[in-house]
C-alpha cells in the first residue's frame, strides 16, 4: 500500500531501534566561549545570532547530508540558545521541551516585529550602577518580551528572556505569525515544517522525508503522521522486548533466595534501559514536538524512576538474601525476618525520596505531598495498630532472644504449659510446633509477655527422682542403698563432677523415701533420656543387691506366703556396714576426697554389649 515510502520508513525506523546517536564535541576555535549575557542588548543579539548559525547549519549542511557530527554541533547551538532562556519557573521534566520551542517560537517573532536600534537597546553600561543584587528588566517596545536580570545564583546578573516571555512564546507567534519577515533568515516559516521534518536525527534526511507522500506528512495534533507511525512501532517493539525478559526471567522463578531476587531484576532493569533508548531516539531521531514531545518526557521520567524504585527495593533483597544464605542465620529466624524488614524499609524509603524527587521534577508542590503523607500516615497507624504491636513484640523479642528458632521450650506460666520446638520468628507472629506434631501461631505481642522456659539453653538436665524402699528394709541396708548409689552416680562419665545429691529424705505412707537428684552432662534431652535410662538400671540393680525390693504402692491384697527379706544378702550389706566403720571408712555423710577421686568414671558406659560401647 505505501509502496517505496513505506519500505524507507521501515528501513528509517529499524535504523532507529537498532543505533544511537553519538554525542560529539563541536569543533570551534573557542569551544568553552560562554554567550554575552551581561545586558539585554547583548542576550538579544546572543539569541539571534546563535539560532542564525542554527537554521543556517539546518539548511546548508544538515538537512542534505546528515552525520553524527553535524547533530552534534545541532545540539550544542540548542544548549546554547537555552541558556538565554530563564527555565527557573518550568518543571524540570518539562525544561528540554519548552526550552526548545521556546528558541523557535521567539526567533520567529523576533524576526517578523520591528525591534529597535541597537543603540536604543541598554548595554551593560546602563546598568553599571544599579547593583546585581537588584531587580532590573527591559521590555522591547509595544510587546511583552521581557528580558530580566537574575539577582542570584550562578547565574547572577546575567540577562534572560523572563520565564513568563517563555511560557507564552506561542502565543506571541500565533499573533505574529501572518507579519512579514523583517529578517533574513536562513529557513522561512520553520515553525510550519518542523511538525514534520526532523531537526536532529541524522539518521533520516530531512530532504528525504521532504520526499515523502503528502499523507505521511500531514500534521494529525501536531506530529506528522510518519513520526506517530515510527513512534508506535519503536514503542511496540520495546514493549515486546520488555515482556519477553520479564518472561524469561519469571520462568520457575520461586522461593527468596538471592539468586531468585536477582532474576527479579530483569525487568526493572530492561526497563530502565529501554526508556532511555526510547527517549533517546525519539528526541534525538524523531524530534517530536509540543506536548507529545513533553508528554513522552513526563512518561519516560516516571518509568525510570519508577524503575530505579524497583530495582532499588529488590536490589536491596538480593543483598539481604546473600547474607541471609550464610549457615549462621536462619531462614526462618527473627534475625533474618528484620534483616528482611531492614530491607524492605530502606526500599521504602528510596521509593518516598524517588517519588518526591519526581515530584519535584514535574512541579508538583512537596508540601502538599508532606501534608498528604503525614494524614496518610496517621490513618494507617490507626488502622494497623494490632500489626504494629506484634512487630513491637517481635522487636522485643530480637532484643532479648529468649528464644531462637530450632529451641524446645515451654511457653506458659504454668509447669504443665505446652512444649514444643520454635519453627519460625516472624515479624507478626511466632510458631511452634508441638510434641504432637501440630503448630501453634502466637502473635509477637502476647508471645513476647508470657513466660518462657528454653530447655535448648540449658548446660545441663535435671535428673531428679525419688526412690520407695520397703519398710522391711534396716538401716545398713539403707545405708549400703546410698553408699552404692552415691558411688555409681559419681563413677558414672555423664554425671556432672559435683557431689551427687543422694538421701533419705522421709517417711511416706509405704516407702522409706530416697530422694536421687543430679544433673547430667548433655543439653540434647534424647541423649538425657538414654543417661537416665542406664542409671535407672544400675539403681535397680543396686537395690538388688542390697537385699531390700522397691515399695509396691498397691492396695491389692495378696493371700500367698510372703517369702520376706533375703536374709543371706541382709548379713553381707550390714558386715558391709560394720566394715566401714571398723576402718573409719563409713562414707557418711560424705565420701573422702581421695575416694571420689579413686572411683570416678569408673562404671563402663555406654554399658558393655551396646552399640556405642566400642567407641
Amino acid at each position: 500500500m505505501f509502496g517505496k515510502y513505506s519500505r524507507r520508513l521501515w528501513i528509517c525506523v529499524m535504523l532507529l531501534v537498532l543505533w544511537s546517536p553519538l554525542a560529539g564535541v563541536a569543533q570551534t576555535p573557542h569551544p568553552l566561549e560562554p554567550l554575552d549575557l551581561s545586558s539585554p542588548r547583548a542576550t538579544l543579539n546572543s539569541f539571534l545570532t546563535s539560532v542564525d548559525a542554527f537554521t543556517y547549519l539546518l539548511s546548508e549542511e544538515y538537512w542534505d547530508a546528515p552525520s553524527r557530527a553535524a547533530a552534534a554541533r545541532v545540539h550544542e547551538l540548542i544548549a546554547k540558545q537555552e541558556r538565554t532562556l530563564d527555565l527557573s519557573g518550568i518543571p524540570p521534566a518539562a525544561r528540554m521541551e519548552m526550552g526548545r520551542d521556546g528558541i523557535i517560537y521567539l526567533y520567529e517573532v523576533l524576526a517578523r516585529i520591528e525591534l529597535p536600534p541597537e543603540a536604543d537597546i541598554p548595554d551593560a553600561a546602563a546598568y553599571a550602577d544599579t547593583g546585581d543584587d537588584k531587580p532590573v528588566s527591559w521590555t522591547i517596545p509595544h510587546t511583552e518580551i521581557t528580558l530580566v536580570r537574575v539577582a542570584d545564583g550562578p547565574r547572577a546578573g546575567a540577562f534572560l528572556f523572563s520565564s513568563s516571555t517563555v511560557a507564552r512564546a506561542k502565543e506571541f507567534y500565533e499573533k505574529t505569525r501572518t507579519l512579514p519577515y523583517r529578517r533574513d533568515v536562513p529557513i522561512k516559516n520553520y515553525v510550519e515544517k518542523r511538525p514534520y521534518l526532523s531537526i536532529t536525527g541524522w539518521m533520516i534526511s530531512s530532504r528525504t522525508i521532504e520526499g515523502f507522500p503528502d499523507w505521511l506528512k500531514r500534521s494529525v495534533y501536531e506530529q506528522a503522521v510518519w513520526k506517530w507511525i515510527a513512534l508506535t512501532m519503536l514503542i511496540a517493539m520495546t514493549s515486546v522486548v520488555v515482556v519477553v525478559i520479564h518472561r524469561l526471567a519469571r520462568r520457575g522463578l520461586s522461593g527468596r533466595s538471592a539468586g531468585a531476587q536477582l532474576r527479579r531484576l530483569a525487568t526493572p532493569v530492561a526497563l530502565l534501559l529501554l526508556a532511555r533508548l526510547v527517549l533517546n531516539l525519539a528526541n534525538r531521531q524523531l524530534t517530536l514536538t509540543g506536548w507529545v514531545s513533553g508528554g513522552l518526557t513526563l512518561v519516560d521520567e516516571a518509568v525510570t524512576y519508577f524503575s530505579l524504585a524497583w530495582i532499588t527495593w529488590a536490589g536491596s533483597m538480593v543483598v539481604v538474601e546473600a547474607v541471609i544464605a550464610s549457615p549462621k542465620i536462619p531462614d526462618q529466624s527473627l534475625n533474618a525476618h528484620l534483616l528482611r524488614l531492614a530491607a524492605r524499609a530502606f526500599g521504602i524509603v528510596a521509593v518516598i525520596v524517588i517519588i518526591f524527587y519526581v515530584s519535584n521534577q514535574l512541579g508538583v508542590p512537596l508540601y502538599g505531598l508532606v501534608a498528604g503523607l503525614g494524614v496518610g500516615g496517621i490513618a494507617i497507624a490507626l488502622a494497623a495498630q494490632p500489626t504494629l504491636e506484634n512487630f513491637i513484640g517481635g522487636l522485643n523479642l530480637f532484643a532479648d532472644h529468649p528464644v531462637r528458632v530450632g529451641d524446645f521450650c515451654r511457653y506458659g506460666d504454668d509447669p504443665t504449659s505446652p512444649t514444643g520446638t520454635v519453627e519460625s520468628i516472624g515479624l507478626r507472629s511466632t510458631r511452634i510446633r508441638g510434641i504432637d506434631d501440630t503448630v501453634t501461631t502466637i502473635p509477637n505481642a502476647e508471645f513476647s509477655k508470657i513466660h518462657i522456659v528454653n530447655y535448648a539453653m540449658r548446660r545441663t538436665l535435671l535428673l531428679s527422682t525419688v526412690l520407695g524402699l520397703r519398710y522391711e528394709t534396716t538401716g545398713d541396708q539403707l545405708r549400703f542403698v546410698l553408699a552404692r548409689l552415691r558411688e555409681m552416680l559419681v563413677a558414672h562419665p555423664r554425671v556432672v563432677e559435683d557431689e551427687p545429691r543422694v538421701r533419705f529424705v522421709g517417711f511416706s505412707d509405704f516407702a522409706l523415701n530416697v530422694e536421687i537428684r543430679v544433673n547430667i552432662n548433655t543439653s540434647n534431652y534424647n541423649e538425657f533420656l538414654a543417661i537416665r535410662e542406664d542409671i535407672y538400671l544400675r539403681v535397680m540393680k543396686i537395690v538388688k543387691d542390697s537385699g531390700t525390693v522397691l515399695a509396691f504402692p498397691s492396695r491389692t491384697v495378696y493371700h500367698t506366703r510372703d517369702e520376706g527379706l533375703d536374709a543371706e544378702r541382709q548379713q553381707d550389706a550390714e558386715a558391709q556396714v560394720r566394715a566401714w566403720c571398723s576402718s573409719q571408712e563409713l562414707p557418711f555423710p560424705n565420701f573422702t576426697a581421695d575416694y571420689r577421686k579413686k572411683i570416678r568414671n569408673t562404671l563402663d558406659y555406654p554399658p558393655e554389649g551396646s552399640p556405642d560401647a566400642s567407641e
